[in-house]
């Protein structure tokens, strides 16, 4: 029991603070619809960055799966002004007319000093019956889910710093530089890796526990070519004149590494000519030299790429670089009693794959209803809060795994091209599977079809029900890694993914996934989108009839319910 002196010492500070429900440090994208979503429901929240909007951020390219969680966040927390970035259509009217569309993930193979080969190329292009995802100019996106965030009631502190933190068993304390106090009963750290909570507790492993290494360096340009328009290509090699390099992201694969290209000048209706540009590869293998400006060593990497530097020829940089040391990181834990380390506050591999925004917002989903049910029965104990850990730490180790078998891929084409096939056969199902869900919610209304979602034996794998894609993704991770022993070759490790692509039950054959290796482009127009849903309703595995089945109700059903409210 605290004594009179401590009580009366507590009700002196409390007089000197200012209360709230939650506090988020950090309100890039991430902190600010989490506290959108947390203010709509109710909550008192206090949303607090060291900086100021707009600006800069990376995390531009979305993939499908970060688009459906969007949709799931925007139902499921009636904040529909999440529904803003679900398309490059609806960024454009809601947001500004200054973003790109990202039709495909394109990825081309480049060795020093030599044009590339075009039967190098890989690509695979986002389904329209999935969505029509967007490249996001974070400037913009961010300054508006900050007004967002204000809109429903979010207190603002813009470069606001914290000088301390303070978690006792009744609250956080967060005191500011310039003497303001804030008392909050829960703290979301959603600023990044400096974290100021990870700073406090000790939390960052070093070093991190993660296989995958690689630094990175990334700015704005404007004046970047298409690829299409300088790679001299054969029209026979090219991908589908509908699906062109430069309709989504290009990735320009070097000896573990690889250069993105993501424009937003891409859309019809975009007015802005800037492009993001950055170059992340393997620090053991490209040191960070000490001599060189980063606008040098950039520029040395493209003159090593003949075929990449032509698309820079002419183009100017307009932002300062950002010239990272390696940008792996870990924490020992993510959660503890009234506080969380959110997404990039608690890791963070590589934004090969797009999936910093998409893990981060399933994070924000997982999290967001278990606040707001300890808010309600005043029950912040860690227990409550124990799938969130599990779902951040699982996040980032499935993503290391894909990330580092890719790069040891990269240098070998066909083990490159079975690791893409991995990672792009399942992004489909994973996507139908928060489809369904998020129909479900939609014709009842019960929260249990996401809380479902939940009970998946794999946290963390992007279609974490399935034990065949488990079994796969394993496989290639661990042929991989003895690729890179030099226990066998590529060819030999090759041979081992392809088999097992074509042994995988819930590999979907529609898409051409266990086709042969020289189908290197995969685009699923709406024929064989229909073809693929037959098929995981009629003769796929169970796991495929159960999923495919499932979400072909719920579009029956929505559709008859439309019928009766017209």
């Amino acid at each position: 029991m605290p004594t009179k002196a401590e009580e009366a010492k507590k009700a002196d500070k409390a007089a000197e603070w200012t209360e709230c429900d939650v506090a988020i440090l950090g309100s890039g994208l991430a902190g600010s619809i989490m506290g959108a979503i947390l203010a709509r429901q109710g909550a008192n929240v206090v949303l607090i960055d060291a900086g100021q909007h707009p600006r800069f951020a990376v995390g531009e390219s979305q993939n499908p799966q970060l688009v459906e969680w969007l949709h799931i966040l925007a139902v499921r927390y009636d904040v529909p002004e999440i529904k803003h970035m679900l398309d490059v259509k609806a960024v454009t009217e809601h947001i500004g007319p200054t973003h790109g569309r990202k039709q495909s993930f394109g990825f081309v193979t480049h060795r020093p000093n030599r044009e590339p080969d075009p039967h190098e190329a890989t690509m695979f292009v986002i389904p329209k019956m999935l969505t029509e995802a967007v490249h996001l100019f974070r400037q913009d996106t961010d300054s508006h889910y900050l007004n967002v965030a204000a809109k429903y009631g979010c207190t603002l502190r813009q470069n606001w710093f914290a000088t301390d933190l303070d978690v006792d068993d009744d609250g956080v304390t967060i005191t500011g530089r310039n003497g303001e106090v804030f008392r909050a009963k829960y703290l979301i750290d959603a600023s990044g890796f400096r974290s100021p909570l990870a700073q406090k507790f000790d939390l960052r492993e070093n070093p991190p526990r993660h296989k995958h290494h690689a630094r990175s360096l990334f700015t704005h340009y404007v004046g970047i070519k298409p690829y299409d328009d300088v790679c001299n290509y054969p029209e026979a090699l090219r991908p589908p004149a509908e699906s062109p390099f430069h309709g989504g992201t290009l990735h320009h694969l070097i000896e573990r590494g690889w250069f993105w290209v993501i424009p937003f000048d891409n859309y019809k209706d975009s007015k802005n000519p800037a492009c993001s540009v950055g170059l992340t590869f393997d620090e053991r293998l490209y040191p960070k030299p000490k001599d060189m400006t980063p606008d040098q060593e950039f520029n040395h990497y493209l003159d090593m790429y003949p075929a990449v530097k032509r698309q820079f020829e002419g183009a100017k940089r307009i932002r300062e670089w950002v010239s990272t040391d390696r940008l792996q990181y870990s924490s020992k834990r993510t959660i503890g009693a009234r506080w969380c380390l959110m997404s990039h506050a608690a890791g963070f591999i590589d934004p090969l794959y797009s999936r910093g925004l998409s893990n981060t917002f399933e994070v924000v989903d997982a999290l967001a209803y278990r606040i707001l049910d300890a808010l309600r029965e005043n029950d912040f104990t860690e227990e409550r809060f124990e799938y969130v850990e599990r779902l951040e730490q699982g996040l980032l180790e499935y993503n290391d795994k894909i990330v580092n078998s890719s790069y040891i891929a990269f240098s070998h084409f066909r083990l490159w091209n079975a690791v893409f096939r991995v990672w792009a056969c399942f992004t489909t199902p994973a996507t139908m599977r928060q489809i369904m869900a998020r129909q479900n919610f939609q014709l009842d209304g019960d929260d249990r079809h996401f809380k479902e979602m939940e009970k998946a034996p794999y946290t963390g794998l992007w279609w974490p029900d399935s034990h065949a894609f488990k079994v796969l993704f394993d496989t290639t991770a661990e042929t991989c890694e003895r690729y890179e022993a030099g226990e066998i070759d590529g060819d030999k490790a090759a041979d081992i993914v392809f088999e097992a692509i074509r042994d995988c039950e819930s590999v979907n054959t529609p898409f051409g996934w266990k086709g042969p290796e020289d189908l290197r482009f995969f685009r699923a127009t709406t024929p064989t989108m229909m073809k693929f849903m037959w098929w995981a309703s009629t003769s796929g595995p169970k796991e495929m009839r159960d999923l495919g089945r499932s979400m072909l109700a719920g579009v029956v059903k929505q559709g008859v319910r439309g019928r009766k409210v017209s």
